[in-house]
């Protein structure tokens, strides 16, 4: 599902250039929950984001089901992110002017889909991620836990092939964290869908079916 060949990643300082990233070999099996783990500041956001198709690497490839990601025009990339890439992040990027059946709708009505009929599938999400009663609330009237909820079903309303989660958990306490979890595993495994998480969470990486290790740019174990 996802395969990424030596990936390359440096930002150019006064002193010449920081390598974030330094040849990253990276396979992704279809269905698959991976877990990224290491220090902060080994790259793990950056690999993510690149991954998706959010950030170029300054050399490499990406594959998504077998489409050559940085070979699309920004056009055609931005629309195979909407149809087949979901991202959530550590703080959940929800838009405060919108309710949460109007933040899980939106990747739906970006790609066309029609106000009424992007309604069924995102009442449905948020229902599963246990939201059926807050559809019409903003995000400031939502605890942290329910803001992570909302973005998940977000992230997974257009039925992505390959889901990215940068510290899902990070924000929340111990218990929300757990609960994100199980939710996290629930979804993906009843719908077949890819995980790639990047986090400092033992018992998160505990439950996922591959842990890659980052050191320093690189993969090490």
């Amino acid at each position: 599902m996802l395969k990424a060949t030596q990936i390359y990643k440096a930002y150019p300082t006064g002193d010449g250039q920081v390598d974030v990233l330094r040849g990253i070999d990276f396979d992704v099996e279809k269905g698959e929950i991976v877990a990224v783990i290491g220090p902060s500041g080994v790259g793990k956001s950056t690999l993510l984001h690149i991954l998706g198709g959010l950030d170029f690497p300054s050399s490499g490839q990406v594959f998504i089901d077998g489409v050559d990601v940085f070979a699309l025009s920004d056009a055609d990339r931005a629309h195979f992110r909407n149809q087949h890439v979901g991202f959530v992040f550590q703080f959940h990027h929800l838009l405060g002017d919108f309710t949460a059946l109007e933040n899980v709708m939106m990747p739906l009505l970006i790609a066309g889909v029609s106000h009424n009929e992007a309604r069924e599938p995102a009442q449905a999400l948020l229902a599963s991620v246990g939201l059926g009663k807050r559809f019409d609330h903003l995000p400031a009237e939502l605890s942290g836990g329910e803001a992570q909820r909302v973005a998940v079903a977000r992230a997974l309303v257009s039925h992505p092939k390959t889901v990215f989660a940068d510290e899902p958990s990070g924000n929340l306490d111990a218990g929300r964290s757990s609960e994100l979890h199980a939710l996290i595993w629930e979804l993906a495994r009843s719908r077949g869908q890819t995980f790639v998480i990047a986090t400092h969470d033992a018992a998160l990486s505990k439950r996922a079916d591959r842990v890659v290790r980052m050191a320093d740019g690189c993969i090490v174990a």
